[in-house]
């Protein structure tokens, strides 16, 4: 692998870590969306794990939605233990905060604290999904299992809900 930016050898030293390996692609026209991760990566768009801050009763969580879902905020609440009224999407500097990373970019795990996540179930019916490696542009595989492993994530039968076409 050549030279990756400093975000994505985080995540790659972060699994390391944890005695997984991930092997970081970049896509220059850029993963942003689900749709746009899936067609440059060339799989189904419920196998791309769409990493999703949220401030639940001021605490920053990371909702793991596979692609093909959009979150249930309902759900979310329920899970975090909290009101559906204390939910709400974070900002972009509270994320960095939070993570390390920039939205568009936030990977599943090596993030800078420690923090609550969730994982919606649909991720499991997979035997690989792909995730979003520190930057908008780098993506890597990993099997379901291990994503909740490494992510210390807690699997939420329905956070997430089919999108409207």
């Amino acid at each position: 692998m050549g030279a990756i930016p400093s975000a994505a050898q985080r995540v790659v030293e972060a699994a390391d870590r944890e005695g997984l390996a991930v092997e970081v692609r970049e896509f220059p026209e850029g993963t942003r969306t689900a749709r746009d991760a899936a067609a440059a990566v060339g799989v189904d768009v419920g196998q791309i794990v769409k990493s999703l801050a949220f401030e639940v009763d001021g605490t920053i969580v990371i909702a793991l939605v596979s692609g093909k879902n959009r979150l249930d905020e309902g759900q979310l609440a329920e899970a975090a233990g909290a009101s559906t009224a204390s939910v709400r999407r974070a900002n972009p500097d509270a994320v960095r905060a939070a993570t390390g990373f920039a939205i568009g970019g936030v990977p599943p795990f090596g993030h800078e604290n420690w923090l609550r996540i969730f994982v919606d179930k649909d991720l499991l019916a997979y035997g690989e999904v792909w995730a979003a490696a520190g930057t908008p542009r780098h993506v890597f595989a990993i099997a379901p299992d291990d994503l909740v492993r490494v992510s210390g994530g807690q699997v939420w039968p329905d956070l997430g809900v089919p999108e409207q076409e």
